[in-house]
This record gives C-alpha cells, sequence and structure tokens, in this order.
C-alpha cells in the first residue's frame, strides 16, 4: 500500500461491493502524487492540524486544510483522502458526519473542495489519453478509472452502448488495481498503445488475449492521478464537477445519479 495510503488504511471501511478492490502496493509506488500547488492554510490552527497529520505519517501529502462544515474541526485532504480533524489536533473523523438538522446531509460526502480537488486532477489528464465512448450531443460526460481484469469493469463495459443511449459519455482513464510492474499493468499498455484503442479495450475486456504492444503511453500517469484522487477499487466514476457517484451503477441508475447531482447544483445556483 502506498505511503500517502496508509496514514488512514486502519480507518477506511470495506470497499464498495461494485467495485473490483486494488491489490496492495509497496511503498513509494506513488512517489510521483506529490501536488505541485497544494492549497494548504497557514494559521496557527491549520499548523496544529498539520503537526498532528505528520505525527501519524511524516510522509503524507497534504494537498488541502480549510474550515469543515462540523464546528471545531478542520477539513483535510491528505493522500487523496478526506477527513476532519479537530481544530487542536487531537481527533480524527473519518466516514459518515450526518448533519441531522440539515436534511440528514453527509457533509463528507458533498465536501465542494474534495469535489474540485478531484475535478483538476482528473482534468489534467489530457483528452487524447483517454479512451472514449460517446454518443453524440451527450448530456453528460463522466471519467470512469478502469481496469481490463476487473468483473465489474467488464459489466459496465457491457453495457457501454445502453449508457450512451442514456445521454452519457464515458471517458476511460487506466488504473492497473494489480498494481505497476503487473501483468495487468503490461496489458493496458498494450490496450492504450493500440492503433484501435477502443476496439483493444472492448476485446480485452471480452476476456480476448491481449495482443503485447508498447508505445509512449499515459497508463503509470493516470494510475497515479487515480491514486491521488483516491481510487481505490475499479471501475470508479466520477461527475465533470469531482463527484464520485460511485463504482458500478447500471445504466438507468447512472443516467439518475447525474439527473440528481444536476438537480442539486441547479437549486445551489452552481453550473448543471
Amino acid at each position: 500500500m502506498p505511503m500517502t495510503r496508509l496514514l488512514f488504511a486502519a480507518l477506511l471501511g470495506a470497499l464498495s461491493l461494485s467495485a473490483c478492490a486494488q491489490a496492495p502496493q509497496a511503498p513509494g509506488a506513488d512517489a510521483k502524487a506529490t501536488p505541485a500547488n497544494a492549497a494548504v492554510g497557514g494559521s496557527a490552527t491549520d499548523a496544529k492540524v498539520r503537526e498532528a497529520i505528520k505525527r501519524l505519517n511524516p510522509q503524507i501529502s497534504i494537498e488541502y486544510i480549510g474550515v469543515a462544515p462540523l464546528p471545531g474541526f478542520r477539513e483535510v485532504i491528505a493522500g487523496g483522502q478526506l477527513v476532519y480533524i479537530s481544530d487542536d489536533g487531537r481527533y480524527l473523523v473519518q466516514g459518515a458526519v450526518v448533519d441531522l438538522q440539515g436534511g440528514n446531509r453527509e457533509l463528507m460526502k458533498g465536501s465542494p473542495a474534495m469535489a474540485r480537488y478531484r475535478s483538476e486532477l482528473i482534468k489534467s489528464v489530457p483528452h487524447a489519453d483517454r479512451i472514449v465512448f460517446s454518443p453524440p450531443n451527450a448530456k453528460y460526460t463522466v471519467s470512469v478509472f478502469t481496469d481490463i481484469e476487473c468483473g465489474y469493469c467488464r459489466k459496465l463495459h457491457s453495457e457501454i452502448a445502453e449508457i450512451n443511449r442514456q445521454g452519457i459519455a464515458v471517458e476511460y482513464l487506466a488504473f492497473p488495481r494489480m498494481g505497476l510492474g503487473s501483468q495487468d499493468h503490461k496489458d493496458m499498455i498494450s490496450v492504450w498503445c493500440a492503433s484501435d484503442r477502443k476496439k483493444a479495450l472492448t476485446e480485452a475486456k471480452s476476456g480476448r488475449p491481449v495482443q503485447s504492444r508498447d508505445c509512449t503511453n499515459p497508463v503509470t500517469m493516470e494510475y497515479n492521478i487515480g491514486q491521488r484522487v483516491g481510487v481505490d477499487g475499479t471501475p470508479a466514476i466520477f461527475a465533470a464537477d469531482g463527484t464520485q457517484l460511485g463504482g458500478y451503477l447500471p445504466p438507468a441508475a447512472l443516467r439518475k445519479a447525474l439527473d440528481e447531482l444536476a438537480a442539486e447544483q441547479a437549486k445551489a445556483g452552481g453550473a448543471p
């Protein structure tokens, strides 16, 4: 497991049943995952919070510290994960934090800071480095970190035509969940190096042998981006604003989730 993931490993719950788990990685596997422009606060309280995190793991990358919606806490993005740390640096909270007087809203689930962080990282991947399945005039676009071996990834891809019929474009990014240097990693490089990537990806996800190829490719870069946004299983589906919609979702459920997100954003005055 990468060093940036060790900090909160003991606090993470079970993986979603609609995603294939990532294999544990050796420390340092995502050594390039430190953001160049970390948005970290500079107040005395922020310093206490930063010190508390560094005591747990001196090598953790801290991408963001800001005021949390939970009184007395700071919101922190560290190692691609979102947690709340008390202002005195004593308590760490991760998981469901429910506002019982605010419509039972889960505070961490809707974190604008986390969504912005994910969105900016995902947008840094050039369109040419993605494998895109899109209908004409798509209403929505999702970015999906995918693997060719994962059963749920294969199930999602088997429904790609229906997803497109729902008005959703799918932009795949590579996330070989068995880790860098694995056969899975090499096979995904072969897919991304194919002259027809879409055909190669579809064939690989159908269980056909992958023809070995090599070229300058974005697979490792996309894997590292996935690490930084907190991907720990595939598929991992993200809306354009950085909201993670889940692992595998049936086409109709995916469209419903996107419609609901757009309605929430419209109500809040944001862009759909």
